[in-house]
């Protein structure tokens, strides 16, 4: 038998296996606005989000207030805060618009909160396609209608209808002007839009860009999908929604 020797290249030994408890390497962070069954508005600071065009996935707790409100009302806005609101989101940890407190929750230490724009600091502001309402100090909003709502984790007993992720399609998008790129109508700048990012429990914000991109020369346009034809049928609830204009929260 020959003897073969094996070497380990540095490469190879570049990584450490470990078993990190949450895999949250650095995502946006979402206020999402709903409303409940009476009425009432809740706001939710979330980062298990993603976008593909006009739509959306957001996983929830399924036993979270947020997760409740989506699957009786089918609606939501997904608020998008910018660095300098981190005070304000942070503000909303450890709340829940559940009551009583569900227990996983207690044991973490939420409390219950009945007022979550009052206890943020925010402003809110009457949608036009929905009923939850908009964040006025976020740069972005969207409002959105939830297509469909897929389990997660539905092989494992131990998870089972623990988590939903919920699929939305936007229906209107609103944004701040100066968080636009100048000398266009539909275009977000990204050296003006600073996130508010969420990275292993901690709040951070972007840096400068770091590297030309080869995707960027691909015209934005290219990507517009039906969605968005679509949301412009879409009837405006603007009036509808005023009746919330009193103290409805």
């Amino acid at each position: 038998m020959t003897n073969v020797t094996v070497t380990t290249t540095a490469a190879e030994t570049a990584h450490t296996r470990i078993e990190p408890g949450i895999l949250y390497f650095g995502t946006p962070v979402v206020l999402l606005s709903t409303v409940d069954q009476a009425g009432s508005e809740n706001l939710a600071p979330m980062s298990s989000a993603f976008w593909l065009g006009w739509r959306g996935m957001l996983g929830l707790g399924a036993k979270s207030k947020t997760a409740q409100n989506l699957m009786r009302n089918r609606e939501c806005v997904l608020n998008l805060p910018s660095d300098d609101l981190a005070a304000a989101v942070d503000r909303l940890a450890l709340t829940t618009g559940s009551d009583p407190v569900p227990a996983r929750k207690y044991e973490r230490g939420y409390r219950h909160e009945a007022d979550k724009f009052a206890r943020a600091g925010l402003t809110p502001v009457a949608s036009e396609t929905v009923r939850p309402p908009r964040v006025a100090e976020c740069p972005v909003t969207m409002e959105a209608v939830v297509e469909a709502v897929h389990p997660l984790a539905e092989d494992d007993p131990a998870q089972r209808g623990g988590v939903l992720v919920f699929e939305v399609r936007v229906q209107r998008v609103h944004v701040h002007d100066d968080v636009r790129l100048p000398g266009t109508d539909d275009r977000i700048d990204p050296d003006r839009w600073r996130p508010l990012i969420m990275s292993f429990q901690k709040l951070y914000g972007l840096g400068p860009q770091v590297h030309p991109s080869t995707l960027a020369r691909i015209p934005e346009r290219l990507y517009r999908g039906p969605d968005i034809a679509r949301s412009r049928d879409q009837s405006s609830r603007a009036n509808e929604n005023r009746f919330t204009s009193g103290n409805h929260r």
